[in-house]
């Protein structure tokens, strides 16, 4: 995706994220399927109102909407609460992003520049805001920023939680990425991590919402 895609994109459109198809399909197909039915027997509405409000429900948490994107070296690559911000001992921070269900889970690149590698770790699923989670199946990413912020290599990790059993990625090792460009999808609530490299201080704090993008992580 070229950078005028992300910068150049309406504010406040909203489109479908990809990689929804095989969850979204067949739920609106049932939807469709059963609606039609009520009109032969109105019994058919016990089965057509659940589908079509789980068809609404999967429509508003697919959701990706276009950004603008923010300022800074490093940008959320997740929308949703600071989970926490940690030391990490090679001298980087780490900082936690919790996705709940109503979040939006398009990912985006915290930085410009290449996709050195995409690696799939298998692991469990407990809750995402388990401590434990460190140990779930996850995606790690790595940007060589050199490019653009020249900070480096920054590691990101798309963590799968509980019922978010699925990490769709958009890119493969070798892509050329914009700062905020959608770089992949976690289905239902997970996390995402990011380190900021030695020397580079946190700009938010626990508690604090985030937005894919957007908001700025490191400090002035």
């Amino acid at each position: 995706m070229p950078t005028s895609e992300v910068a150049g994109s309406p504010r406040g459109s909203i489109r479908l994220a990809r990689g929804v198809s095989p969850w979204l399909a067949p739920t609106a197909a049932a939807a469709a399927v059963t609606t039609l039915l009520t009109r032969r027997s109105p019994k058919w509405a016990l089965a057509a109102a659940p589908l079509v409000a789980l068809t609404g429900g999967m429509l508003w948490f697919f959701r990706d909407p276009e950004r603008a994107p923010g300022q800074g070296r490093v940008i959320s690559p997740a929308d949703g609460v600071v989970q926490s911000v940690d030391p990490w001992p090679d001298g980087r921070t780490r900082v936690a992003i919790f996705m709940s269900p109503l979040n939006v889970h398009v990912n985006r690149a915290p930085v410009a520049g290449t996709v050195t590698s995409v690696e799939h770790v298998p692991g469990g699923f407990v809750p995402a805001f388990n401590k434990d989670s460190d140990k779930n199946e996850r995606v790690v990413w790595h940007f060589d920023s050199s490019s653009s912020v020249d900070l480096g290599d920054i590691e990101m990790v798309q963590i799968a939680g509980a019922v978010a059993r699925r990490i769709v990625p958009y890119l493969a090792a070798g892509a050329k990425v914009a700062q905020g460009e959608r770089v992949g999808l976690i289905r239902l609530g997970s996390r995402v991590d990011v380190y900021l490299p030695e020397g580079i201080a946190s700009a938010v704090s626990v508690g604090q919402k985030t937005v894919a993008g957007v908001t700025r992580l490191d400090h002035v």
